[in-house]
């Protein structure tokens, strides 16, 4: 613990003294208050105890003490006046401080290269930090309190001392087994925290999928309650399980710690009514003695308790900080290169990529040049490598092996902003944000000072007529758990995600399965549009159904990750391969 209080009192004061300056001098400013009131406050005591004990009449004892009880009554107001000021201080700091950590942390998940996520383990160091963040909710208050009742105990130790130097490592003694327990117990609940993450992460996650009213009726309809609640709960006895067999332990390090206490505590109280009851203090002494030994020994109290709670926050900074730290590792660096629009071509050379714990290449030795005003189609069965071909030629992966470019600049050298502010993608599974349709359809980018954009991608994917049945129009909030929101239908969400990457007007347009939820006016409209806007870019179309690849210029059918037939519609349809089988197919109903 006294290893790693200094480091972590350290970053706490430089992260509250990057969020705000006055508070921290505020709170310093209070504790050394706290630390001066609580030295007059033992002295002023000491003063008063003399005359009050005398054997002077009462009247005169109060008269002569009187004075020294002012002081005494100013110094503990002048203490609480400080706890309280610094608990304002706190609470100013606190806020903001979970907020920028917090925030930090969302961004450092954001940035990180995609095939981050795929790393065993990951998403795992991810929720540990989020407890990171959960204590920075108390690490400033825990810091507070940690360093008053050390200065507390400085102060009154102080006084213990010149009134008779034996108490002090006596009371010492009596503290420092609850210190070592309050550690030891410390490490046993990070432990169990620890082993617990996998289990919480899951469960968390098995708990927004079951109660989300986004998949409500398929968990009613289908009958799923029953068993997704048995496996919330048998995770929930897991982590049980764990935190209960802890038990144990952490009872008899509090059992042992607290004996051994209690004896040392026992062993200061009688030393110091032998050096009363022997004469080898005064009486007035003594009393004071008795006061010292209280405040001494409730501010060890606090440090203890205080030191081991910093201890037990800075084990989840740490985890905190360590994915942090990956996170910025993991974050993109390619090189200063940038691409500008227009984009003539883009060239895939023998480019192989092989997901982290997989046995074989997702994408293996494809070669492909798409030029501008060309339209691509990609076909091919589940788990072919069309996905992953998509992500590899926008750069969000990089290829193990090979090299892909825009106008002959590597992805690789190249700052992926550039890259990805030239490109409108539409994947299978696109979210469906709990925003108004306006910044549903803008996100990502600038807002313009009118609607007329945004107007023209709506347009584009056949929208206006759903949009223009909502109770707000584009203000109206798509969230149908928030309230005054609305849900729109799969094909109509499809249509957003559709005129979202049509309203950046990108140099390299990509759709995933783009109409696998519309109505066939509407899928109509979007290959309508697609051959509309494909002289200004280089279009990418996914899907399984062929007779849309009929407005491709060009069609590749990939297998095993492999591109193993490739022409024009007319060429493949009779050529006897893949493609021919799987359009007969889709036509044999």
């Amino acid at each position: 613990m006294c290893g790693h209080i200094p480091a972590v009192l350290g970053r706490i004061a430089r992260l509250s003294w990057r969020t705000d300056r006055r508070a921290v001098q505020l709170l310093v400013g209070c504790q050394l208050l706290t630390g001066v009131s609580a030295a007059v406050l033992l002295a002023a005591t000491a003063a008063a105890m003399k005359p009050l004990l005398s054997e002077d009449a009462v009247a005169g004892r109060l008269h002569q003490a009187l004075p020294a009880l002012l002081v005494v009554a100013a110094a503990a107001a002048l203490g609480r006046g400080a706890d309280a000021v610094a608990a304002y201080a706190e609470r100013r700091i606190t806020p903001r401080l979970t907020t920028g950590t917090d925030s930090a942390l969302v961004e450092a998940v954001c940035r990180v290269e995609a095939a981050a996520y795929a790393v065993d383990g990951f998403s795992d160091r991810q929720e540990a930090a989020e407890m990171g963040v959960l204590r920075t909710h108390v690490m400033v208050n825990d810091a507070q309190r940690f360093m008053s009742a050390l200065i507390r105990m400085i102060t009154a130790g102080g006084v213990l001392s010149v009134l008779n130097v034996l108490m002090l490592p006596l009371l010492l003694l009596a503290v420092l087994p609850a210190g070592i327990g309050a550690v030891l117990c410390a490490r046993v609940d990070y432990e169990t925290h620890y082993a617990n993450v996998a289990d919480r992460n899951v469960r968390g996650m098995m708990r927004w999928w079951a109660t989300t009213s986004k998949y409500g009726d398929e968990v009613r309809a289908n009958s799923m309650t029953g068993y997704l609640t048995y496996w919330y709960r048998a995770l929930s006895e897991r982590c049980d399980a764990r935190t209960l067999a802890a038990a144990p332990r952490t009872l008899r390090i509090s059992l042992l710690s607290s004996l051994a206490g209690g004896f040392f505590l026992t062993a200061a109280w009688a030393a110091l009514a032998w050096l009363a009851v022997s004469g080898r203090i005064d009486l007035a002494v003594a009393a004071t003695a008795v006061v010292a030994v209280q405040t001494t020994l409730a501010a060890l109290s606090q440090v203890v308790v205080g030191g081991a709670a910093v201890f037990h926050t800075s084990l989840y900074l740490g985890d905190m900080q360590s994915f942090l730290d990956d996170a910025t590792a993991r974050a993109p660096r390619r090189g200063p290169a940038a691409v500008t629009a227009p984009v003539e071509e883009i060239k895939v050379e023998e480019a192989v990529y092989q997901y982290p714990g997989k046995d074989k290449p997702a994408v293996d030795r494809v070669s492909l040049t798409l030029r501008r005003g060309q339209i691509l189609a990609v076909v091919g069965a589940n788990g072919s490598g069309k996905s992953t071909l998509t992500r590899l030629l926008t750069g969000i992966y990089l290829p193990d092996k090979g090299k892909i470019t825009w106008n002959g600049t590597d992805l690789a050298d190249t700052d992926p902003a550039t890259v990805w502010a030239n490109t409108g993608l539409v994947p299978q599974i696109f979210a469906q944000w709990p925003l108004r349709v306006r910044e549903n359809i803008t996100l990502g980018q600038p807002r313009t000072h009118d609607d007329i954009a945004v107007w023209e991608a709506a347009d584009a994917a056949g929208l206006r007529d759903a949009i223009d049945d909502l109770p707000a129009g584009l203000d109206t909030l798509l969230a149908r758990d928030i309230f005054g929101g609305t849900e729109l239908s799969g094909g109509q969400w499809q249509r957003i995600a559709c005129s979202r990457a049509l309203y950046r007007q990108p140099a390299l347009l990509i759709l995933d399965e783009p109409t696998s939820q519309m109505d066939p006016r509407g899928e109509h409209t979007i290959f309508e549009q697609i051959k509309t806007i494909a002289a200004d870019r280089i279009t990418i179309v996914v899907t399984h159904r062929l007779e849309n690849t009929k407005i491709a210029d060009h069609i590749i059918v990939m297998e095993h990750g492999r591109i193993t037939e490739q022409g024009g519609y007319d060429d493949l349809v009779h050529a006897g391969g893949t493609f021919a089988e799987l359009l007969r197919l889709s036509q044999d109903r």
